[in-house]
């Protein structure tokens, strides 16, 4: 993201994260918050991502969705890492967003929170 209230926003919601774990009422609010700024910047696949986070975090109160797995590497589904941790990684792709590894990797925390909800 490009926009110097975005990029701010970000480091915040990172700091809380590393702090205080996630508390899903403020998280959520933060993510709609980054989520206009996803649209303005016509970013399609974060702003889609970003909905679908906060959807999830006031829907359930936690974020399940686990880190993308790595190609080739096997893992246990009972070791995936989710919560905050997860977040985290999730907001990093999101601050990260021109690399399209980054892209492809937000489109796998798509796909898993909208068959989540279904």
């Amino acid at each position: 993201m490009e926009n110097k209230k975005a990029i701010k926003l970000i480091k915040k919601i990172l700091d809380d994260l590393d702090h205080a774990g996630i508390v899903y009422n403020t998280l959520a609010n933060q993510l709609k918050e980054l989520r206009v700024f996803a649209v303005e910047e016509e970013l399609p696949v974060v702003a889609k991502a970003l909905r679908l986070a906060y959807e999830h975090l006031e829907e359930f109160e936690i974020f399940v969705a686990p880190i993308p797995e790595d190609e080739g590497f096997e893992e246990d589904e009972t070791e995936r890492i989710t919560g905050s941790e997860s977040m985290i990684y999730f907001i990093n792709l999101i601050k990260n967003q021109n690399n399209p590894l980054n892209v492809e990797e937000l489109r796998e925390y798509i796909s898993y929170l909208e068959d989540f909800a279904d």
